[in-house]
């Protein structure tokens, strides 16, 4: 690993272990500000600027009292919400194991099982959600096409769960990709929600083709 000129730029040599698409991955989250950041105030990913900026653009988590969720970890999400809501309740479910964070209870399985609903409610003590949020993102196979599609089934049933369990007046986001189609998502989310809008925050990174759809106000 050297230092380049200019800025602290850092160059990783590739290792003899290392495959040539790990060391972009390494060399570009050595230079990710983000990243930088994220550590520097103690979060656990740069994951978590993406809602920062998205609630600076919408107001998503102003008076929020329970939250879900959806694709926890590794927690960065969740960890905003301590941070700017201290006294809301938030339930999480991942089928990662997730590190404890305090005021958090967090679930380590598959959404889409049967069971996870009734679950996260129970761990919001029965009370309804005014923000259901959703990071899920299917495995990525490198076909776009593919890759979209997958992600966007998460999408559709975290947004299914959202309109069914938030209190009224509440929120949901959720990660999609753009490309393919996700008007069949739209139509029901507009049916559901006052406003929904497509925000694409500063810290997603240039090319990704994530985007978050963002509904407000249920119905």
């Amino acid at each position: 690993m050297t230092s380049g000129r200019g800025g602290g730029h850092v160059r990783v040599k590739t290792a003899r272990n290392r495959s040539a698409q790990s060391t972009r991955w390494l060399a570009r989250q050595l230079n990710d500000p983000y990243v930088k950041r994220a550590k520097a105030e103690g979060y656990r990913s740069r994951a978590a600027y993406k809602l920062i900026e998205i609630d600076e653009k919408t107001g998503i988590l102003k008076g929020v009292r329970a939250v879900v969720d959806l694709g926890i970890a590794p927690g960065g999400w969740a960890q905003v919400v301590r941070r700017k809501v201290p006294a809301a309740a938030i339930a999480g479910i991942d089928l990662l194991p997730v590190d404890p964070i305090e005021g958090v209870t967090i679930l380590q399985m598959d959404f889409m099982a049967d069971e996870a609903p009734a679950l996260l409610m129970e761990a919001l003590g029965g009370r309804a959600p005014d923000l259901v949020m959703s990071d899920m993102a299917a495995n990525t196979v490198g076909h776009p096409q593919t890759d979209h599609l997958r992600t966007l089934a998460l999408a559709e049933a975290a947004a299914e769960f959202a309109i069914e369990v938030l209190a009224p007046g509440g929120s949901f986001v959720a990660k999609v990709f753009q490309g393919g189609t996700d008007r069949d998502l739209l139509v029901r989310l507009k049916q559901a929600f006052a406003t929904v809008k497509h925000v694409k925050p500063p810290s997603s990174r240039k090319g990704s083709p994530e985007l978050f759809v963002v509904a407000q106000g249920r119905k």
